[in-house]
């Protein structure tokens, strides 16, 4: 059996930032806590728990003093800043950098639009962390979609800013849009829309994808690694399961089933991009040792 990692794998750099931080903060000895999960990877985020890391709600977090509390990759809302300001709180901002100017560019939106009844329009999953944290430039205000259904709370009569979680699919994205201006120009049929639609999906996540068909496609069977929790990777891994209908999907080692190997000679090893190397690299050693038994 020939089994081969994904060349294209691994740790994106929002990520991958998130973890240095984490992991220096905790190499000093002091109390650290996360708000929500650093990281949607149940190993990963399983040996920062052993080193010390204490994962956080809001609700913990609204009564925390005195301490020093991890943003994670997915950014917060302004509210979250503010209410730490008010409790002592020390807070390592690891959002992603593309998180953080997507954040900026909707604020700016929202500010410079008040006056045109501008209505921010976030394409993504409503209880998504990022989301949260993008929504809260708009005090709140945008309105969030993830359907076509949801399209019923826009009027379409008014300006529209359109914009997407970075984890979203490309192309779902692209109709989206399409669907909003043919909307807009049925409720102005005699003059012009306002329909600004803003590049926001993360390349690194979109430029994967093809590149993950391919790899994809050329194995007999495709384990990807990824958390249950991640959007990327239930997006990634739709994009596999499109080039492989032999893809699975696990979210640690032991739910690998051996009876997917049984006719397979070439096994390709992916994962999202909250997925370590060396966790892949794991996995592909044991699917090895399946193979000889």
């Amino acid at each position: 059996m020939q089994i081969t990692i994904d060349p294209d794998a691994g740790f994106c750099f929002g990520v991958d930032q998130a973890i240095r931080q984490a992991d220096e903060l905790l190499s000093t000895g002091s109390k650290i806590y996360c708000l929500g999960d650093i990281v949607h990877n149940t190993t990963e985020l399983a040996r920062l728990k052993a080193n010390g890391l204490e994962v956080i709600g809001y609700d913990q977090f609204q009564r925390l003093q005195d301490a020093i509390v991890i943003i994670r990759a997915h950014g917060e809302p302004p509210s979250t800043y503010e209410l730490a300001q008010l409790n002592n709180i020390k807070l390592v901002d690891a959002t992603c950098p593309i998180v953080h100017k997507l954040q900026q560019r909707i604020g700016k939106h929202y500010t410079e639009g008040k006056e045109k009844s501008l209505q921010i329009v976030i394409f993504g999953k409503k209880s998504h962390a990022e989301v949260a944290g993008l929504a809260g430039q708009t005090d709140d205000k945008a309105i969030i979609i993830c359907s076509n259904e949801d399209l019923e709370k826009i009027d379409f009569a008014k300006p529209v800013s359109l914009f997407s979680q970075t984890t979203m699919d490309q192309e779902a994205y692209e109709l989206t849009g399409k669907e909003i201006e043919r909307r807009m120009k049925l409720a102005n049929p005699e003059g012009s829309i306002n329909l600004q639609v803003s590049d926001s999906i993360c390349r690194q996540v979109s430029r994967r994808a093809p590149l993950l068909e391919d790899f994809a496609g050329k194995q007999d069977v495709v384990i990807f690694v990824s958390g249950n929790n991640s959007s990327n990777g239930k997006y990634l891994f739709s994009r596999c399961l499109k080039a492989n209908k032999s893809s699975h999907m696990i979210s640690k080692a032991d739910e690998l089933q051996k009876n997917w190997f049984s006719v397979a000679e070439k096994v390709g090893v992916s994962g999202a991009t909250s997925t370590p190397l060396s966790e892949l690299q794991s996995i592909a050693d044991l699917i090895n040792s399946i193979g000889r038994k």
